[in-house]
């Protein structure tokens, strides 16, 4: 936008309203006015802050400046929130970093004299605190001489951020974002598995061989004279995608399971494949022991030979069939079952490039939690398992440890994730009692407890950046994150720390200051 105007002793604001209370905001100030975005709950933030917005590529905290100003309920044609259908998101910038400021309506632009311009002191409402202001606009003649209050976002945002955009003497560094601890590798004694379901069955594929796990895109392009169970093309970051279904390339009862809710992304040996299933269900250490052959009276038949073998979990109470990414679409291929001509050269290009482009990208185990997405290093995760039924409970440990468990004759702290960030509790059995992440960082491990799992995903560099630092709390534990575009889709993952999730005591001491 243009400069203040200083000419002919007149200045320029941009007027809005907030709560009933007309208020203004110097032109030169204001970077954009837009509609409010799409916002992503941060946790361990001040009362006031909305969530983050993502705009022109940078990930900006929003201020309600309901919030601030102490207003409840909705404007006009508002809703329960408080966010009016004229809402606004006026952008500013501090100490370099930009901040969304959520007002009720915009009026307008308007053009002050500088005799109607008085110090906060005169400020018409005393409810309001004179320090977020930086004078009055007194009322003047007709439409245009309407009084205002002129905010001062520097104390306002200072208020709410101590800590935002500092530079390197302050606790945020935005030089160069932090990279995370990573854990010990597998043991070479076990195989790490991802468990998918497809038609209330379980079945599971070598860590290895899946490249991510995204959602099913809103939009599949059907191909003429396919197989049923080869679905169509998909975009994934701008290339195209085979989509197979697994459910039809099984021959699974269509009438089971809850439709196609995730896409797996697999290395074949004819480039990278999609295939669809119902949920990423658990990540799994199996010890190889526990991981037989497939018994030689069904190994020798071919509906079989897309198997490389049965993993016995639960003491062999569960049997979940291990599949190969390599001999996966040989299945019925005597009756073209096969990728056949959808794996076109041009898609073997696309492959060969996501594939250069996964060389500079990192990948993250991304799961849910009060509705937001959250990712940990694949490093990190060791494993993800349903809930326990039973937790020991821990004496004198911190509110945000459940309790402990045992996992394969180990002690295994539980870590309930929504209290650590200060979230509120869950509800009813819509959380089908979760997930455990499992994290390790040398001999350190913890399981911590999330709403369920979101997938795999693959994040390059230029799709990482530094969090906003919203308390010193939230900087330790989330420093960085992840925007996801894929067919259409966008969606903010908060990228956590595992090494400072680990360390207990740290927290204790950090979270009592929250």
């Amino acid at each position: 936008m243009a400069a203040i105007i200083r000419r002919d002793g007149v200045r320029s604001f941009v007027l809005f309203t907030v709560g009933g209370v007309e208020m203004a905001l110097p032109l030169d100030g204001v970077l954009e006015i837009l509609r409010p975005p799409a916002l992503v709950s941060i946790p361990l933030g001040p009362p006031a802050l909305e969530g983050l917005a993502r705009r022109r590529g940078a990930v900006l905290p929003v201020i309600g400046l309901r919030r601030v100003l102490g207003q409840t309920g909705a404007g006009e044609g508002g809703t329960d929130d408080g966010q009016t259908k004229a809402a606004r998101l006026l952008i500013v910038r501090h100490n370099g970093q930009p901040v969304g400021l959520l007002v009720d309506r915009v009026s307008g632009l308007s053009a002050v004299d500088e005799d109607r311009i008085a110090d906060s002191g005169a400020a018409p409402d005393p409810s309001i605190d004179a320090d977020l202001l930086a004078g009055a606009i007194r009322a003047g003649n007709g439409a245009a001489g309407s009084g205002a209050l002129i905010l001062d976002p520097g104390p306002l945002i200072e208020r709410q951020f101590a800590d935002l955009g500092r530079g390197p003497a302050g606790i945020a560094d935005f030089s160069a974002a932090p990279q995370p601890k990573s854990a010990g590798t597998v043991r070479q004694d076990e195989e790490q598995l991802v468990v998918l379901t497809v038609a209330e069955q379980e079945f599971a594929l070598p860590v290895a061989a899946v490249r991510e796990v995204v959602p099913v895109p809103e939009t599949v392009t059907r191909i003429p004279r396919a197989r049923p169970h080869l679905l169509g093309m998909m975009t994934l970051r701008d290339a195209l995608l085979p989509l197979v279904g697994l459910r039809e390339l099984f021959g699974l009862d269509a009438q089971k399971g809850a439709g196609r809710g995730k896409v797996a992304v697999l290395r074949t040996a004819e480039g990278l494949v999609g295939v669809a299933v119902e949920d990423v269900r658990e990540i799994l250490r199996v010890p190889r022991g526990r991981i037989d052959a497939v018994p030689p009276l069904m190994a020798r038949e071919a509906e079989f030979e897309d198997m490389d073998g049965i993993a016995r979990l639960d003491g062999g109470a569960r049997l979940v069939p291990v599949l190969s990414a390599e001999r996966l679409f040989r299945h019925g291929a005597g009756d073209g079952a096969g990728l056949g001509g959808l794996a076109q050269r041009r898609e073997g290009e696309v492959a060969v490039a996501m594939d250069a482009e996964a060389e500079r990208a990192e990948a993250f185990v991304v799961f849910r939690l009060a509705g937001a997405d959250y990712g940990l290093p694949v490093a990190a995760v060791q494993e993800v398992l349903r809930q326990p039924d039973a937790v020991t409970p821990l004496p004198n440990a911190p509110d945000f440890v459940s309790g402990v468990t045992t996992l394969r004759g180990a002690v295994l702290p539980l870590v309930a994730l929504r209290r650590l960030l200060r979230l509120p509790d869950g509800h009813g059995s819509a959380e089908q009692r979760g997930r455990v992440v499992v994290i390790a960082a040398g001999t350190a491990r913890a399981g911590l407890l999330v709403d369920g799992m979101a997938g795999i995903v693959r994040l390059p560099d230029s799709a990482i950046g530094p969090a906003p630092v919203v308390s010193q709390a939230q900087h330790r534990l989330i420093r960085r994150i992840g925007a996801l575009e894929s067919a259409g889709e966008r969606r903010m993952i908060l990228l956590m720390d595992p090494a400072e999730l680990l360390d207990m005591d740290q927290l204790a001491d950090l979270l009592a200051t929250v």
